[in-house]
């Protein structure tokens, strides 16, 4: 151990030397505060006090023609006054962090005094200092006190969610115009970096998804999109204390935190502290002072990897909040309670500076201390009356190792290894071959293994040791079944990369990994490819196109053609290879193929048209005679989770190997009609070969049912998925075999194509098009109390039979809306707690 202390001490050394040899005071808060951790002055309230410009700054009406909460800004009004603010203010420097899609900057600005304005580089490189876990405490606490935080305000992630970048903006021309204690009590304790809208395309279109319908606020362990990808590199370069992300929801009501249950385990709890007792905290009081409705402790939990909080809080230690303004208010009360609880948090973070800088940095001492441990956060609940249903198995976590000897993995395993490294994780290769006598592959149990010379080593004793635990975890021990998001992100699970873990005390013979490229994803074929994307106003559609879309697009570099169900029966078959056929509503794109559409699409494919098909589109092809799989809907509650699937080769499951993990949520159960076309299954629940990570009741339904079927039809190939591949383009171990089911050569078939199979097209239509439900699962002595309860809120729902005699409510949602976009969902876990059901389960749409 003594030696892995001192090889991360040799790591760490050039970064301390660059610390302590910055220029004297190049560091410090202009000026230093007094007593940046004491209670402020009741003579300079955050709030209260009035506001006094300097007048170098132009107001809003003056560059706009309008006050800010008289009607929403466009984006290029956001610019503008943006770059304004900067022109005018020795406070501010701007920049572009990114481009969109479609093609627009993401603008954002950065607010301190003159004096840190000037010394960015030196504030950035004191906090970076900080962020070492190998700086003593002593060092840590002297520099704390004089470096100003740095502290983030960010809106409009879903494009309809506007009121977000005009408070943002409100707050950036009081910082950069105001003169008052108020203002520069925040001035003088920080730097404040604004980014007003973090999807411009989506404000534009006035969509919550950004061009290629990818929910960004999914979307940041992933980086997919370039608009998450150059936010986060901006954070990497300016690393927060405090981000808070502005959102909308339906209603009128205020949501800040504290957050619902779950809260992911592996997070330090000083930032659970900050958010609950400080900023939590001072928010109650305002908004109480002032007779705003608000809650908390609901709804908006803490849990999935992609949010713009949780990232925040596990790979930058900071407090990530989630606010969310019921959207049915107007514009301008909308963006003055946004702009209040930027403030009211803005100025708790400034008045305890000091405090929250030196926590801070012990934080990365205290994870760097528990991954030499080898310990791993326990679950825990935070709200009263909950109770934790799974805990962090008691094993020792030391080491994550990614395996680099196969060929068909090299992309992935990269793309793994950049991904941690782009959020400062530390990575090495092995040097020389290990034996470790602990090493539990993923989803096996514990045995001893050599693991070779080339294999990626990532030590849990480093700083980002948190972050190191959620991307490379085995499970994410589900600690509450309320789901407002999916339960599995693992990166090797999602990539099929091979790798595991051990908790053995471990000296490897290892050599730091210079930053990966990214890798290619680029692939070529002869094929004309088309995409069918089903109605086009349903949610599921849409994104599950633009995932593919993206796929092709950013990845793949392969062009195609889209087409609609009208296309197929005006000839639109003609000319292409591959018909890709994405999720979506196939009760109604079977109804827009209509008698002669059907008839071309089975043609075409008995012809030697290779149709591609999954969930939705899986669906489809049964409904309309190209297949004869049945289908049914699933009895288990899996709100978003990954199972090993055993793969029985071929060229559909090339570079696969034995076995992939599959992205499964509330998908079809499907059944080949001949055994010999299941391509995927799902293994017996009884075989070594079961594992599934995330949360998971009832799904041993899924044993023996395929995952892909190839099933020969005249010349022709249906390859079908019942769950999304290419769910958020982020499971790339099985768009793998999406990219051979475009790609390669399948066995040439003689095959009868078959007229429509009655009975599978009769299950097929049994299956209701589900628009992002609401699922809840109570046991059947709580049927009534539900029931009420959605009655009075004027819902349609089914009822179905859940493992245990329980039952499962799957209620309707139109439209697919979120639950931020519903106009009830986000009341019914209240509501529930209400009427004193403990539900099995709760799933809101996302």
């Amino acid at each position: 151990m003594i030696v892995m202390a001192n090889r991360f001490t040799a790591i760490a050394t050039a970064v301390l030397a660059v610390a302590v040899t910055l220029p004297a005071g190049a560091a410090h808060a202009d000026p230093t505060p007094a007593s940046a951790a004491a209670t402020p002055p009741a003579a300079c309230d955050a709030t209260q006090t009035p506001p006094s410009y300097t007048g170098d700054v132009p107001t809003p009406r003056s560059v706009l023609g309008f006050d800010l909460g008289e009607r929403e800004v466009t984006t290029a009004e956001s610019d503008t006054l943006l770059a304004a603010i900067d022109t005018a203010s020795d406070r501010v420097v701007s920049g572009t962090l990114a481009t969109s899609a479609q093609g627009r900057p993401l603008r954002y600005a950065i607010v301190g005094t003159p004096g840190n304005i000037r010394r960015l580089p030196a504030i950035e490189a004191a906090i970076k200092t900080l962020r070492n876990p190998l700086v003593p405490e002593p060092a840590a606490r002297a520099l704390a006190r004089k470096t100003p935080a740095i502290l983030w305000v960010a809106g409009n992630v879903h494009g309809g969610e506007e009121s977000g970048t005009d408070a943002a903006l409100k707050t950036l021309h009081d910082l950069a115009g105001r003169d008052d204690c108020a203002a520069r009590r925040i001035l003088d304790n920080a730097v404040v970096v604004i980014l007003p809208t973090q999807n411009p395309d989506g404000r534009e279109a006035d969509t919550r998804r950004n061009a290629y319908a990818f929910d960004m606020n999914r979307d940041w362990f992933a980086r997919t999109q370039p608009e998450t990808d150059g936010k986060i590199e901006l954070l990497r370069k300016y690393p927060p204390q405090l981000f808070i992300d502005a959102h909308e929801m339906g209603g009128t009501e205020y949501f800040f935190p504290p957050n619902a249950d779950p809260i992911y385990h592996d997070i330090a709890e000083p930032t659970v502290s900050w958010i609950n007792d400080v900023y939590g905290a001072s928010m109650i009081a305002e908004f109480t002072r002032r007779g705003i409705p608000f809650f908390n402790r609901d709804v908006y939990d803490l849990f999935y990897m992609g949010y713009g909080d949780t990232v925040p809080v596990t790979g930058f230690s900071a407090a990530g909040m989630t606010f969310e303004k019921g959207g049915s208010s107007p514009i301008a009360a909308r963006t003055f309670e946004q702009r209040l609880t930027q403030w009211v948090s803005l100025s708790a973070a400034a008045d305890r500076r000091a405090e929250i800088l030196t926590t801070w940095a012990g934080v990365h001492r205290e994870a760097f201390r528990q991954g030499l441990a080898g310990e791993l956060e326990p679950n825990k609940v935070y709200n009263p009356g909950n109770e934790v249903i799974t805990q962090v198995p008691d094993r020792k976590v030391r080491h994550y190792f990614l395996r680099a000897g196969d060929p068909a993995e090299k992309a992935g395993t990269e793309l793994i290894v950049r991904r941690l490294q782009r959020m400062d994780v530390q990575v090495f290769r092995l040097t020389r071959p290990l034996t470790v006598r602990d090493f539990k592959a993923y989803g096996r149990p514990e045995a001893r293994t050599t693991l070779p010379a080339g294999t990626y080593w990532i030590p849990m004793a480093q700083g980002q040791k948190h972050w190191a635990q959620a991307m490379l975890n085995e499970d994410t021990y589900t600690p509450f079944p309320y789901f407002y998001d999916v339960t599995a992100w693992s990166l090797p699970l999602l990539a099929d990369v091979s790798g595991g873990s051990s908790g053995q005390v471990l000296l490897p013979a290892a050599a730091p990994v210079k930053p990966v490229a990214a890798p290619s994803g680029r692939i070529t074929t002869s094929r004309r490819i088309g995409v069918l994307q089903l109605a086009g106003p349903s949610q599921a559609a849409n994104e599950s196109t633009g995932w593919l879309r993206h796929r092709l697009d950013r990845d793949w570099k392969l062009s195609y053609e889209v087409l609609v169900p009208a296309d197929v029966a005006a000839g639109g078959l003609a000319g292409l290879d591959v018909l890709l056929v994405p999720d979506g509503p196939a009760a109604t794109g079977n109804a827009q193929l209509g008698d002669a559409g059907r008839t071309a699409l089975r043609e075409w494919v008995a012809a030697g048209g290779r149709y591609v098909g999954w969930a939705g589109g899986t669906q489809l092809a049964v409904l309309a005679g190209v297949s004869g799989v049945t289908l049914a809907e699933p009895t288990s509650d899996v709100p978003g989770s990954l199972f090993r699937t055993t793969v029985s080769g071929g060229p559909l499951g090339a570079g696969a190997g034995p076995d992939v993990m599959t992205f499964y949520a509330y998908d079809l159960v499907m059944r080949a009609a001949d055994p010999s076309h299941a391509v995927v299954s799902y293994p017996a629940p009884d075989s070594p070969d079961w594992f599934v990570s995330g949360f998971a009741m009832g799904a041993e339904e899924l044993g023996g049912t395929a995952a892909v079927v190839d099933e020969p039809v005249g010349a022709g190939h249906a390859v079908l998925f019942a769950a999304d591949p290419n769910f958020r383009a982020f499971t790339d171990g099985t768009a793998r075999i999406v990219a051979n089911a475009v790609t390669a050569d399948l066995p040439s078939t003689r095959a009868k194509a078959q007229a429509p199979d009655p009975d599978a097209a009769r299950a097929a239509a049994a299956v209701p098009d589900r628009e992002s439900a609401i699922r809840i699962t109570v046991p059947a002595a709580r049927k009534a109390a539900v029931a009420g309860i959605l009655t009075g809120y004027g819902a349609t729902w089914t009822e179905q039979p859940a493992p245990g005699g329980a039952v499962r409510f799957v209620v309707a949602n139109p439209g697919g809306l979120s639950a931020d976009e519903h106009p009830w969902a986000a009341r019914l876990p209240a509501a529930l707690r209400t009427a004193g059901v403990t539900p099995l389960a709760v799933v809101l749409p996302h």
